[in-house]
């Protein structure tokens, strides 16, 4: 039913879901809440972009999406849009890269 809802000029449809398996990863700042309580705010937030930046270059590297940001956590998909043989595997290796990334 929902493919056939129009948006409401009537030229789009709201839904063209399909079903695929896709691997999610979660990334938490660990220790980021406690943190913010020790430094200035301009601060906190110019680490956190940093951090996202790279965590994000991570996951891209390995053919992945960035579907949101959670507060200091990071949530990307592997296998949507564009679905891989090996998406459990990208996503493994874009987290040890994100290890990798955050360590220095």
């Amino acid at each position: 039913m929902l493919a056939k809802i129009e948006s409401e000029d009537g030229l789009h449809p709201v839904s063209d879901a399909d079903r695929r398996t896709v691997t999610v990863l979660f990334a938490d700042l660990c220790g980021f809440t406690t943190l913010s309580e020790q430094l200035d705010p301009e601060v906190m937030q110019a680490l956190q972009n940093d951090l996202f930046k790279e965590l994000t270059a991570a996951v891209r590297n390995f053919g992945g999406f960035v579907d949101k940001f959670i507060g200091d956590a990071l949530l990307a998909l592997f296998g949507a849009p564009v679905a891989h043989e090996d998406d459990p595997e990208r996503a493994l290796r874009a987290a040890l890269d994100m290890l990798a990334r955050t360590a220095r």
